[in-house]
């Protein structure tokens, strides 16, 4: 799984809360992912992304605007395909 995260360079910080955001969802369902934080206006314009923050789950944006809180970063990382197929098999 791959999770971007894109803000604009000048709030770096929201990309940075939502990046705790997203790690400790990652630590609490014990899912490993590949995790990027981009503060670039072209990565934005490349994914058709006019508000930051942004976050991309599998390249698919999820929520644009806004800092999500741990609960919907959870809710976006169950409901891909490839995590409910793995648990269906081991259940």
């Amino acid at each position: 799984m791959r999770i971007d995260i894109l803000c604009k360079p000048d709030a770096e910080q929201r990309g940075d809360r939502v990046l705790a955001n997203v790690r400790q969802a990652l630590s609490e369902m014990g899912v490993r992912a590949e995790v990027h934080l981009f503060c670039d206006r072209r990565k934005m314009v490349d994914n058709r992304v006019y508000v930051a923050p942004a976050l991309l789950i599998d390249d698919v944006v999820r929520i644009a605007g806004r800092i999500p809180d741990v609960r919907e970063i959870k809710s976006f990382i169950v409901e891909r395909p490839r995590y409910v197929e793995r648990m269906r098999d081991v259940a």
